[in-house]
């Protein structure tokens, strides 16, 4: 027997936070709106779920058609409600972070329209996007704690002084450089390559990689990065 449900059914979308480390500070990627509401703000890069399409698949693919990327990490991490939140309907959006190298965003259908922009320079954005990048930030910042994410923002061979970098961009704090190595160091969680380069102060950096293995079995014991 087939059911037709007789009470108004609210729209759902996705929006995703598409986070970049640019060697010095974290950049979030986005899209300058072409048509109204909101034509010419700027907001992340999201749209309609389908009706043959899981959460996920709709922002997988809005990535694919926005940002030109065809593989990123992602995750999900909250669902916002608010009933004016979109001027046209009663919206609701299913929001994920994405960390991704600044290389990887190649241009999709969008790409005219897309424009990184460092966190602290961000204009205002459309819908409640505004509220969306801040709960996205909070929540990358606490799960760098519990999982190195963070590894998702470096290339797959990077210096110490990299991954300083981008933890202290993340997180908003400065640290001291000796005490980040020891307790880097001391994790397990650096694999050396044995390999260097040559900084812009002419010194010798050894390269490192992320040890996935090493992790895991942290995160069996249970695993949480303090400073």
């Amino acid at each position: 027997m087939n059911y037709c449900y007789q009470y108004p059914h609210p729209a759902v979308t996705t929006d995703c936070v598409i986070f970049g480390f640019d060697g010095t500070r974290l950049n979030v990627l986005l899209i300058e709106r072409g048509i109204e509401p909101y034509k010419g703000r700027w907001a992340f890069p999201g749209g309609f779920i389908r009706m043959e399409e899981t959460a996920e698949e709709c922002a997988r693919r809005e990535l694919r058609e926005e940002a030109g990327l065809e593989a990123a990490y992602m995750r999900q991490f909250h669902t916002f409600s608010t009933l004016d939140r979109d001027p046209r309907e009663r919206v609701i959006t299913i929001a994920y972070y994405a960390l991704v190298q600044l290389s990887e965003v190649v241009g999709g259908d969008d790409a005219a329209r897309a424009q990184w922009f460092p966190l602290d320079d961000v204009p205002r954005l459309a819908f409640d996007h505004d509220a969306i990048l801040r709960q996205a930030i909070a929540e990358l910042r606490r799960q760098i704690h519990f999982e190195p994410i963070g590894f998702e923002l470096l290339p797959p061979q990077f210096t110490m002084t990299q991954l300083q970098r981008l933890y202290e961009a993340v997180l908003g704090v400065k640290f001291d450089r000796r005490n980040f190595y020891n307790k880097m160091r001391h994790l397990g969680l650096l694999g050396e390559s044995g390999e260097t380069v040559t900084m812009p102060n002419r010194r010798e950096a050894f390269l490192y990689s992320f040890n996935r293995e090493s992790y895991d079995e942290l995160k069996e014991r249970g695993f949480r990065l303090e400073f």
